[in-house]
């Protein structure tokens, strides 16, 4: 048993592509047409984290519900967590390509961590190991 995909609703596919492969280097798995319960035209497109089984499913709003779920998903908490091995130089990429993190590095019992922002909105930790215990 192994969990495959979580679903992410966003705006558009490709900021959302552009978003998960640029600034948080993610593969682009799967970009295939597919097509709504009622044959309205969508796509199947999967991101995942280089070397990662479970990926990120970017799921396009349909709908008014849907539409305001985007960026929220987790109701205003971290719902979504990204471990590296080298936080330091993850963190300094994402910066520099333009990710906003909400809150600085800071070391915690568990590793190294910063709380960002993706695309929609939606509340990510950065994890990385804790090698730098008295940093703050």
């Amino acid at each position: 048993m192994r969990l495959d995909l979580i679903a992410i609703i966003v705006e558009d596919y490709d900021p959302a592509i552009e978003f998960f492969t640029r600034a948080l280097g993610f593969d682009l798995v799967e970009d295939s047409p597919s097509l709504t319960n009622d044959g309205r035209p969508k796509r199947w497109v999967v991101v995942r984290p280089p070397g990662a089984q479970t990926g990120v499913l970017l799921a396009r709003a349909d709908g008014g519900h849907q539409t305001a779920a985007i960026g929220d998903q987790a109701a205003g908490r971290v719902g979504f967590f990204l471990h590296v091995d080298e936080f330091d130089a993850a963190y300094e990429r994402m910066t520099d390509a333009g990710v906003e993190f909400v809150t600085r590095p800071r070391t915690e019992p568990y590793g190294r961590v910063a709380v960002f922002l993706d695309i929609a909105g939606n509340r990510w930790d950065l994890l990385g190991p804790a090698d730098r215990p008295n940093q703050q």
